[in-house]
């Protein structure tokens, strides 16, 4: 029997998983990698850390845990697997199950027949079609060659603007700070990683960038670039007439998945822009497989196909096709939208919808906000995490959990992946079993105790308001008591604008001074204190009462000082 003939459309994450993972299921298949630049299965998300000068060589992107460079000689060695780097893949061949191929440095062109085909063409970025965008100096960040472009333009530059306020931007403006220079991001949208993350902790995240001296603009739409008389770049000029002086412009608007070689062959694209694959990777022609970045990803919690750009999801798709392809017989369940980055020294996390999201796909909300230690108060390195729930309010499904701090975020993130995956209510993560020691946990865990807060939204026993909504209340001139129940100290060192002390060992034999007929919203540091002044106040008759939530942890505008 003649052996199994597999081609992979390129090789940077799924392509190679695919291929190895072929391998070790079938070590007689004549399998070939095709992949058009020139180095291979390098980790495009470590490029911002390399520019920065974190990974200190650019080998360690490309080289396996053990050392070893995944180029050529290492795909035949170890792996028996033709990997053909600088070939272009031209045509896909349905009828004859052949890809034709051109080499990029001599031109040779080459047909490789398959018996089974799996496409990893990836995604580029968006490229946004503005005057001046192809001045000297205005880049993306795609490969390792344009990394280490920006590399050797960051020697020269002072000033450094970055077009769009996503994951690239955010982590490409901690990198140009690292090196010493000035960073400005100019985002759209309103406020830094839309669609990602809800007003609340998008503030808090930019608060903190600003803090790190990043210049931040949202709401500012980039109308086109000015260059000097050599055709370098030296200026940025926004719709609202807001005039950015800089020396290199950073592209990072999004990216799109490849898909014209499929869409050529008249393999079906799904609506979300990425090829269409059903749960084995297979795509509308039995014999093709396709994974990572250039396919639309199945969301269980919508019923619905998205894209999202991550090497996480390249591997395990990568990994289901290569086994499929080999005449294996395994499915990938789909996505729940997981991401988390560093930005300085923040953590920064999302898993399933925002609550914006939620609202614009018609269901209804309830939302919680705590602030938290990620481990014992008393245990040395104790840091801040400030979690958000977002909870499907008839079913009481958690669909959604935010988080942000300077402490543990990813594990949080992580429990609450699986909580979305598994289905599960806000009442059943509340009892998770979540491990504990002082050096790891606080007794309740922070995702625990916001669950529970969750609960008590949920069952009427607390009336919260976000901190955006107190903020717009204010500038509004609406009739708000500020109560702050912190111990005085605290409300000396700092206070929200216009807020009033009466501390919670007080409040009790002070609560006649609060009149009943304004709404009281209760403020304190991470809103356990606000929490049980809210129900002294219940108890005692006063109805129009809430807690800030997050307490002053949360709070990302200017506070009063001393």
């Amino acid at each position: 029997m003649q052996n199994r003939k597999i081609v992979v459309i390129g090789g940077v994450a799924a392509g190679p998983k695919a291929a190895s993972r072929a391998r070790r299921i079938d070590q007689n298949a004549d399998i070939t990698i095709i992949e058009r630049e020139e180095i291979l299965s390098y980790s495009g998300c470590g490029l911002p850390y390399w520019i920065s000068g974190v990974v200190k060589e650019k080998k360690e992107l490309t080289s396996t845990a053990a050392g070893t460079q995944r180029d050529p000689i290492y795909f035949a060695k170890v792996k028996n697997i033709r990997a053909l780097n600088r070939t272009e893949a031209v045509e896909i061949d349905r009828n004859r199950r052949s890809v034709l191929c051109r080499r990029l440095e001599t031109g040779e062109i080459l047909n490789f027949p398959y018996d089974n085909l799996i496409i990893a063409t990836g995604s580029i970025p968006v490229d946004i079609k503005i005057p001046g965008s192809d001045l000297k100096n205005v880049t993306h960040l795609k490969n390792l060659q344009e990394a280490a472009n920006i590399r050797e333009a960051l020697a020269s530059c002072s000033k450094v603007a970055i077009i769009g306020g996503g994951f690239i931007g955010c982590e490409m403006a901690e990198a140009i700070c690292e090196c010493a220079k000035q960073a400005t991001i100019v985002e759209m949208m309103p406020h830094l990683l839309p669609g990602l993350l809800d007003e609340d902790m998008a503030l808090l995240l930019e608060k903190s960038m600003r803090e790190q001296g990043v210049v931040i603009h949202t709401n500012t739409k980039v109308v086109r670039l000015d260059g000097n008389e050599e055709g370098q770049v030296q200026k940025i000029v926004t719709h609202n007439g807001i005039e950015i002086d800089t020396e290199f412009v950073l592209l990072a608007v999004g990216v799109r998945p490849v898909v014209d070689l499929a869409k050529k062959a008249g393999i079906a694209i799904g609506n979300s822009g990425g090829i269409k694959v059903d749960s084995h990777m297979q795509t509308s022609d039995p014999e093709i497989y396709a994974a990572g970045d250039c396919v639309e990803h199945f969301m269980p919690l919508l019923g619905e196909h998205t894209l999202s750009a991550m090497g996480s999801i390249a591997n395990k798709e990568g990994r289901v096709a290569g086994t499929n392809a080999a005449g294996g017989d395994i499915a990938f369940r789909g996505i729940v939208g997981t991401n988390v980055l560093k930005v300085f020294g923040t953590n920064v996390g999302r898993t399933g919808l925002t609550n914006a999201g939620a609202i614009a796909r018609g269901m209804k909300t309830v939302t919680a906000v705590v602030a938290s230690s990620d481990r014992a108060h008393y245990y040395p390195g104790s840091s801040s995490v400030i979690l958000k729930a977002v909870v499907e309010a008839g079913s009481r499904r958690l669909v959604g959990l935010q988080g942000i701090g300077t402490g543990e975020v990813a594990k949080r993130i992580d429990v609450g992946a699986t909580a979305i995956t598994g289905q599960m209510t806000i009442d059943e993560v509340a009892d998770l079993d979540l491990s504990y020691a002082p050096p790891y946990s606080p007794a309740m865990d922070p995702l625990i105790t916001l669950a529970n807060m969750a609960r008590n939204k949920l069952d009427g026993l607390l009336d919260g308001i976000s901190v955006t909504e107190v903020k717009k209340r204010i500038d509004s001139g609406d009739d708000l008591i500020l109560l702050d129940v912190r111990d005085p100290a605290e409300f000396e060192s700092m206070r929200l604008p216009g807020s009033d002390l009466i501390p919670l060992s007080d409040l009790r034999g002070r609560i006649s001074e609060l009149p009943k007929n304004r709404e009281i919203v209760i403020i304190c540091r991470a809103g356990l204190r606000a929490y049980e002044a809210a129900r002294i106040l219940k108890g005692e008759g006063y109805n129009n009462v809430k807690v800030m939530e997050g307490g002053v942890l949360a709070w990302p505008y200017p506070l009063e000082m001393g």
